[in-house]
């Protein structure tokens, strides 16, 4: 066996900036170069830029009217005109030509009166350059136009031109280049079809999207199997080429198979391996040359840390670019976070108004989620000195989106549903886009985050077996203080999800008891937990009876995905998410699935256009086509003791 890698020492993410740009020669890494001005937009000036020509390069017409010397209108009054004749006392003038000789001002063509061809009348005097645009009036040559390691803009470009620029010295862009490796990852260019075990290469593009946004060029090579000669031939190839940057995409870490920091020392100087973050430690960082080696972390979301915080502040400081962070505000958190202490965590958060201020959920956690960085709209901290964080406390957020998004955006908590995945698109795809954030807690999760105040809307199928009612006796339960709406969404079928053909022959919860059957469950406070709980105790099945009982999802596609690739035989969703992957299912039971949003917010524009779009003809056909639905109450007013529609022939 290979001999694993140990992390030396791992440091704080400010000292790992400091090492790289205490020990890096940024003049020597980006040389200047000379580029047209009409492409140097972005680019950031190598030295002071001074004017060539004035601007404007003679006196000009401000204004269409007469040119003439204003000291013959000084006699001008109102009721006792002056006389003026052209080509002697003025001359006719339209904006930017160029000042006659002899005059010194222009009366604006409103202000004269045309007695015949030949002559005018003024009732008031000019004065001397009225209406003139001066010879360098924005511009005068010799004059600094930009200074130095100024980030040039659209407006600069024309600024430049207008001084007789017509070439500019820039600092050169930083040339990224990144070398993915690992023998399960394939090459997203050849659009493969992932077996077991295999992974489509993903994270050269969010680092080449995201080095572009920086100002930066970028290249990548295809895959480098976990072979140490072969990467060890990848990295002096990249190090013989204009790359200034050159990053290694996994590899980083402690496996036997992680070679990246052995092949950085053959050519260069490491200076940091791992980082105290959470996620992101793996960041490997050294020094060859005078170029930059950057290990990345392989999994998703650990890379964006590396990328973000570590690889963006080093360009900035290389391109003498300030420092670019999006909009900051005070976010209350709506679950406690627990953290591990002396690591920073990167926590990313779905964000939503509700009522006066800004509430963010915490969204999963997994270094390999890069849905939970695109569901975001933002971005906290918890500190390395911190254990967590409570549910209430407010957290400085960087804003992944604009205000105006934030604003836009339905926070909904609860149990998960396809048709909410549905009614997402659908609010987007509106003249006026909403977004629809939702946060699968279950059903309790959900009425916990009404109760709180921090959800716009709770989705709940809770069954009352006492009742035989939906919901409302859990809202009587948990909802104690908030005035609440119950809308039906839809009812739906739930049951067991098995594979295509029903291999095991199972036909019931009964047959979850036997030895050859494995089952995929969904996490306490779920809904269908408690619906499938409900029918253990009814036929008298024990949960220690059944493999796999303790081994919880948050979705319903989750479980599906679970059953399709084999690691369970079965798990209890509805007939949608059956339907999506091509599942058979084994029917159990209907059930409502209902909307419950506070009264307060029954009136806001965003929730009146998320009801009406429920209660649209066209979308309820869109929910039945997603299969095991039926749309008899969708949308309706629910009232407690409802239960359940009639079975439709």
């Amino acid at each position: 066996m290979s001999e694993r890698n140990i992390y030396l020492e791992t440091v704080p993410i400010a000292e790992a900036l400091s090492r790289v740009t205490s020990r890096l020669d940024k003049n020597a890494l980006l040389q200047k170069e000379l580029v047209p001005t009409d492409q140097a937009g972005g680019r950031i000036t190598a030295k002071p830029i001074f004017a060539r020509y004035s601007s404007p390069t003679y006196h000009s017409a401000a204004m269409d009217g007469i040119a003439l010397a204003a000291e013959a209108t000084f006699g001008a009054r109102e009721g006792r005109p002056v006389t003026l004749r052209r080509d002697k006392d003025y001359i006719p003038i339209n904006t930017g030509e160029p000042l006659p000789r002899g005059c010194d001002a222009v009366v604006m063509i409103e202000h004269v009166e045309q007695v015949d061809q030949e002559s005018v009348q003024l009732e008031q005097p000019a004065f001397p350059w009225q209406h003139v645009r001066r010879i360098g009036e924005d511009i005068v040559a010799t004059e600094l136009i930009l200074p130095q390691n100024h980030r040039l803009t659209s407006y600069d470009l024309g600024a430049l031109l207008s001084g007789g620029i017509y070439e500019v010295p820039v600092r050169q862009q930083p040339h990224v280049h990144v070398i993915p490796t690992g023998d399960e990852i394939l090459d997203y260019t050849r659009r493969p079809e992932p077996e077991p075990g295999q992974v489509i290469e993903s994270n050269s593009q969010v680092l080449a999207s995201l080095a572009r946004s920086w100002g930066c060029t970028t290249s990548r090579v295809p895959p480098v199997p976990d072979d140490e000669e072969k990467l060890a031939r990848a990295l002096q190839e990249a190090l013989d080429s204009e790359a200034h940057i050159v990053v290694v995409g996994a590899g980083s870490s402690a496996g036997s198979r992680d070679f990246t920091r052995r092949i950085m020392e053959r050519y260069g100087t490491v200076v940091v391996h791992g980082i105290k973050a959470m996620p992101g430690k793996p960041t490997l960082l050294a020094i060859a040359g005078s170029k930059l080696l950057v290990g990345a972390p392989g999994y998703p979301v650990s890379a964006v840390i590396c990328f973000e915080q570590i690889l963006r502040p080093l360009v900035e400081w290389m391109t003498r670019s300030p420092e670019h962070r999006g909009p900051e505000a005070e976010v209350t958190l709506t679950r406690k976070v627990p953290s591990k202490l002396g690591q920073e965590e990167f926590l990313r958060l779905s964000v939503g108004r509700v009522g006066e201020g800004l509430v963010g959920t915490p969204l999963p956690r997994g270094a390999g989620l890069i849905t939970s960085l695109t569901r975001a709209q933002g971005m906290a901290r918890i500190p390395a000195e911190s254990e967590g964080k409570q549910a209430g406390e407010v957290l400085r957020t960087e804003l992944l989106v604009t205000r105006q998004e934030v604003d836009q955006v339905l926070v909904c908590v609860g149990s998960h549903d396809n048709i909410l995945d549905l009614l997402a698109n659908e609010l987007m795809g509106l003249e006026y886009p909403l977004t629809l954030s939702s946060a699968n807690v279950g059903s309790m999760g959900g009425l916990q985050s009404i109760q709180d105040g921090s959800a716009h809307l709770a989705g709940a199928h809770l069954y009352d077996p006492e009742s035989g009612d939906y919901n409302f006796p859990f809202i009587e339960q948990v909802i104690r203080d908030v005035p609440v709406r119950v809308i039906n969404l839809a009812v739906r079928h739930q049951g067991l999800l098995v594979a295509k053909g029903n291999p095991r022959g199972i036909q019931g919860i009964q047959d979850l008891t036997r030895e050859d059957i494995h089952f995929i469950n969904r996490q306490r406070g779920a809904g269908t937990r408690i619906l499938f709980d409900d029918a253990l105790q009814r036929t008298g099945i024990s949960p220690k009876q059944i493999q796999g009982y303790e081994q919880e999802e948050f979705t319903h596609m989750a479980v599906a995905v679970n059953v399709k690739s084999g690691v369970a035989d079965c798990g209890m969703g509805i007939y949608a998410a059956a339907k999506a992957l091509d599942l058979d299912f084994v029917p159990f039971a209907r059930e409502r699935y209902d909307l419950i949003l506070p009264r307060a917010f029954e009136e806001e524009a965003r929730m009146r256009t998320l009801l009406d779009l429920v209660r649209d003809r066209a979308f309820q056909d869109k929910v039945r086509n997603l299969g095991g639905y039926e749309t008899e109450w969708t949308g309706r007013v629910m009232q407690p003791g409802d239960g359940l529609p009639p079975v439709q022939d």
